[in-house]
């Protein structure tokens, strides 16, 4: 057995996994907890989340094979760093791994929180060893790329930073410094951004997140809301088509927070493929719209998939390695 804890910027969810070695993981425990940020938040979070989940399912930590850890940021997992998860306080490099295989016993494997994303995708989805593309809409907009079965980080680990790509030139300044990023127009910050803005008269009895708000008011016809959540479909799908040009994935899923929304996201964004593919050959042949799928609700990839990069005991070698 194994854990695996997914460190975000407002929780932390964590996942007590048995998985035989190429074996489908089996989900024995969840837990959720606060984020804290700062080096000492984020070490005793992960810490808890461990600890609770072995405490519940009466296994002593010390019989772990190993726990990982899906993490934002500039993640070097051979090493256990991470650096400019700026949204957890964590600037500077610091080695997180070798800091909680001391206060915890047992193997630590750090892995930038996408990545973990799309290995605990496509173990969950049954497709592993093969090419799939996890496209996150959280806070942000980025991807996690499995190709062939294994990660791809990139030359400087930013590949898959998909949501910097410009769609509008005349757009938003973006906290990187561009203007008009897809993350502008297609994340969960970008859809309660325009909650938070919406006009005085429009609807304010809405049920839910920001998201689910957003497309509530949409789905009644709101002007203001009908511009905000076609632009955001638009973007996503633009999305998806420049990785299928870029990596031609055999799937892309659709993960983060805002996947939530389910088939009010996954059904809207495939109709803004079609349009944006029909008017040329090339793009129709490429079938993008039927590549595209949902993470399961409720499933955790990134803890998922941060657990099965720990190494297997039996033959000690890092699943999804890249």
């Amino acid at each position: 057995m194994r854990v695996g804890v997914d460190v975000g910027g407002t929780k932390v969810l964590g996942v007590l996994i048995d998985e035989a070695a190429g074996g489908a993981p089996v989900v024995l425990g969840r837990i959720r907890l606060d984020s804290l940020p700062g080096a000492a938040g984020v070490t005793g979070q992960v810490v808890a989340a461990v600890q609770g989940l072995c405490s519940s399912a009466g296994v002593p930590v010390h019989q772990l094979s190993g726990v990982g850890v899906g993490i934002p940021g500039v993640v070097d997992p051979d090493r256990g760093t991470v650096s400019h998860a700026v949204n957890l306080g964590l600037v500077e490099t610091i080695d997180l791994g070798g800091i909680l295989a001391a206060e915890l016993g047992v193997p630590v494997r750090l892995e930038n929180d996408l990545n973990a994303a799309a290995v605990g995708a496509a173990a969950l989805l049954g497709l592993a060893r093969r090419d799939l593309v996890l496209l996150a809409l959280g806070t942000g907009m980025a991807a996690g790329l499995l190709l062939d079965g294994r990660l791809r980080r990139g030359a400087g680990g930013a590949a898959g930073e998909i949501g910097h790509v410009t769609y509008r030139a005349d757009g938003p300044l973006c906290a990187c410094g561009q203007r008009g990023c897809l993350e502008s127009f297609a994340s969960g910050r970008a859809l309660e951004a325009a909650w938070l803005g919406r006009p005085a008269d429009a609807a304010e009895r809405r049920e839910g997140p920001a998201p689910a708000k957003v497309v509530a008011a949409a789905q009644d016809g709101e002007p203001w809301a009908v511009a905000v959540h076609e632009t955001f479909v638009d973007a996503v799908a633009t999305a998806v088509r420049v990785l299928v040009l870029t990596c031609d994935p055999e799937h892309v899923v659709l993960g983060g927070g805002v996947a939530g929304l389910g088939e009010a996201l996954l059904g809207p964004v495939r109709e803004a493929l079609v349009r944006q593919t029909e008017d040329s050959p090339f793009l129709r042949s490429l079938r993008i719209p039927e590549r595209l799928a949902l993470v399961p609700p409720g499933s955790e990839p990134a803890a998922v998939g941060a657990a099965l990069a720990v190494p297997h005991p039996e033959h000690q070698e890092v699943l999804w390695r890249s």
